[in-house]
């Protein structure tokens, strides 16, 4: 499913195999999240990001990823959290090379669960998934932000295992940037 892809309750049900009113909660919950949009007398869509909420959803991005990265270098204890590091590392390595979106986005979760329970803040727990990061991935799939995705992983791994939240929160904002910067140029 796409953004901007129009949702056909009738099909959804048949497709998972639930009733129309198990498609309709799913489809309130998604309209909660921002996952989709509800349309009086159409069928709703997969939301499509405009320019403007695309930089308003990466302005948030930026500074709740810079402190997740910050959070997590702080709350980095070797013995109890390198392997789970690497283990996220070696999630986005594998699904880069098996090049399929969705195994990519599955790896990216998992990076940002390791660093959220890296940093044990239960409010940047509850509040990070919100972000609506999701969206602007699926309307923007470009090998391009994959790879700059990956490097930048990789540095933020790299500072919260020295433990040094300012190099964390640098490679947070930094990341966010990046994305930014190729979202920005693809959306002109």
């Amino acid at each position: 499913m796409v953004p901007g892809q129009r949702l056909a309750e009738t099909d959804l049900a048949n497709r998972f195999g639930v009733g129309r009113n198990a498609v309709r909660e799913a489809m309130q919950q998604l309209a909660a999240r921002g996952v989709i949009d509800l349309h009086q007398h159409r069928s709703p869509t997969i939301r499509l990001l405009d320019r403007a909420e695309t930089c308003g959803v990466l302005d948030v991005a930026e500074a709740l990823t810079a402190l997740v990265a910050r959070s997590a270098a702080t709350g980095y204890d070797v013995e109890a959290h390198r392997s789970l590091l690497e283990s996220a590392l070696d999630m986005l390595s594998q699904a880069d090379l098996i090049d399929e979106a969705g195994s990519f986005s599955r790896a990216r979760r998992h990076f940002y669960r390791a660093l959220l329970a890296i940093g044990n803040n239960k409010e940047l727990q509850r509040l990070f998934p919100a972000i609506g990061m999701h969206i602007i991935y699926a309307q923007y799939q470009t090998r391009q932000l994959r790879g700059i995705r990956i490097a930048d992983y990789r540095q933020i791994a790299k500072a919260v295992a020295q433990q040094n939240p300012d190099l964390a929160e640098k490679a947070g904002r930094d990341h966010v940037r990046h994305v930014k910067h190729i979202v920005m140029q693809e959306a002109s």
